[in-house]
């Protein structure tokens, strides 16, 4: 009898694609880390969003960088986003264990609506992001809208409801 080995081959990765992600369950249902590196809600980061001073923006993505918004905190993940104006704006996603570019869905030259808040931090300004927005029908959403809490301090089961949620 002839051996299928294209057969064999992906059964055998489909096994360790399981039995890796069997491992990573735990980890990926316990939410948020307890140590959250300066990005809890209510910290001193999270106060520079003040949901009543919301506005928005729209630009073209330039690409994305990685920042410290302030002293002692873990990395976070920034969108550039050129203005109208011709500007190019910071705009701070989240935290890097929380938020990658490529999980954003996100690419360099979508034309994108960005919804947030502005703030000075370290003498610059910046933009604090809420939503954003491509398209009529794709939105990346970070923070509630009604009080601005980060969805990265959200359960698994806030965060999955808040997310299967249809674009407003």
């Amino acid at each position: 009898m002839k051996r299928n080995v294209f057969l064999e081959n992906r059964l055998l990765w489909a096994a360790l694609f399981l039995s890796v992600l069997i491992s990573l369950s735990p980890a990926l249902a316990a939410g948020p880390p307890k140590d959250m590196g300066g990005w809890e809600k209510g910290g001193k980061y999270d106060k520079y969003y003040v949901p009543s001073q919301r506005d928005s923006f729209k630009g073209i993505v330039v690409g994305f960088k990685e920042i410290v918004p302030l002293p002692g905190m873990s990395p976070g993940i920034a969108l550039l986003v050129k203005d109208a104006d011709g500007e190019v704006v910071t705009v701070h996603l989240g935290p890097k264990w929380f938020v990658t570019p490529e999980a954003t869905g996100i690419r360099k030259d979508d034309k994108v609506k960005v919804k947030g808040v502005w703030t000075e931090i370290d003498g610059k300004d910046v933009f604090i992001a809420g939503k954003i927005s491509k398209g009529d029908f794709f939105e990346y959403k970070l923070r509630l809208t009604k009080d601005g809490t980060p969805f990265w301090t959200l359960s698994p089961e806030e965060l999955a409801k808040e997310r299967s949620q249809k674009p407003e």
